[in-house]
């Protein structure tokens, strides 16, 4: 059924201020999912609140977290979640980031001591929109081996990024560094469906089309089958979101598919560009509709975030898709 985005994100807000959120960090998390959730990525929607909710009860999340500024210099800067939800803490590093691009040319904000992040898209899509090129990295517990071995070491490892138009949405690129996002795993291990062959291993490091028994084992990196690209591609973002900026390693971080843990301390960061300081603002946006041109060239190419776009529009107008047990979940976690 149809139900208003704006009911919908305040339904979502109040199972989280339930559970122990305090209102500023369930509004704007209760935002992200709904969000999610119309852009048809449920994995890092509704089927997050539960999780959530298990997290702030149990003393996973720190719901009476203000994320805060602790460290600046020129363009990086340092963003405390304080162990709360990632959302509010994602939100003020991507706005101080933006405001000290427009100063210094390029920025480079870190999140530490931080949560599931949720959709990454959904954190650089206010940077396209302000004029500005803008890359957006996680880390999250670990999920996936090195190469070559059996036992997870860094999580999936989302990378989005965001390249504003002229007269149009910016370009919106999000893709996991596992062969599918972990979350399309626990999806399916509710549904009791089988996932394809080449998504993940079983706790021996076998492979496995079991998603219960990828849950318990490791997701497989992209490109896993023919090299180690994937991998090398996570080592990379791990170490930019921990080593460099201060949080936890994924392997330090309890499962977020489990309600009993610690605090998982990881991290997110965020690359913001002002073309006006390189190429100049002109050049850039012609370019990049001379490239936009030529992948349009060809028939049935769809530009990354288009569809999202609609569908974030669609939503706003028309409401949010959502099944009668997910609201009565929601209801009852409210």
């Amino acid at each position: 059924m149809k139900i208003h985005y704006g009911e919908l994100v305040q339904l979502v807000s109040a199972a989280l201020r339930r559970a122990g959120a305090n209102r500023e960090m369930a509004d704007v998390t209760a935002a992200s999912l709904a969000t999610a959730e119309a852009l048809g990525v449920g994995s890092h929607g509704l089927s997050r609140v539960p999780q959530y909710a298990a997290h702030l009860r149990n003393g996973r999340v720190n719901g009476a977290a203000v994320p805060e500024v602790i460290r600046r210099k020129g363009g990086a800067l340092v963003v405390d979640a304080e162990e709360g939800l990632a959302f509010g803490a994602c939100g003020l590093a991507v706005v101080e980031a933006i405001a000290a691009a427009r100063e210094h040319g390029v920025a480079f904000a870190g999140v530490v001591r931080s949560h599931h992040a949720g959709m990454m898209a959904d954190h650089v899509w206010p940077i396209g929109r302000a004029g500005m090129v803008g890359i957006g990295f996680a880390n999250s517990p670990a999920a996936m081996p090195w190469a070559g071995g059996k036992h997870a070491i860094f999580g999936t490892n989302p990378i989005a990024a965001a390249f504003p138009r002229r007269d149009a949405d910016p370009l919106l690129i999000d893709l996991s560094l596992s062969e599918v996002a972990r979350g399309k795993v626990m999806v399916a291990a509710k549904k009791g469906e089988p996932i394809p062959l080449g998504w993940a291993l079983d706790a021996q490091g076998q492979p496995t089309t079991d998603a219960k028994a990828a849950l318990e084992g490791s997701m497989l990196p992209i490109g896993a089958v023919s090299s180690s690209k994937g991998a090398m591609l996570a080592l990379v973002v791990e170490l930019l979101v921990t080593a460099v900026i201060g949080a936890q390693f994924g392997f330090e971080a309890s499962s977020f598919f489990v309600d009993e843990g610690n605090r998982p301390g990881i991290g997110q960061a965020f690359l913001v560009i002002d073309p006006d300081a390189l190429a100049g603002e002109d050049s850039y946006l012609d370019r990049v509709e001379v490239l936009i041109e030529e992948m349009l060239k060809d028939d049935g190419v769809r530009l990354p975030g288009a569809r999202k776009d609609e569908l974030r529009y669609r939503a706003h107008a028309e409401g949010v898709d959502v099944s009668e047990a997910v609201l009565a979940s929601l209801r009852e976690l409210a």
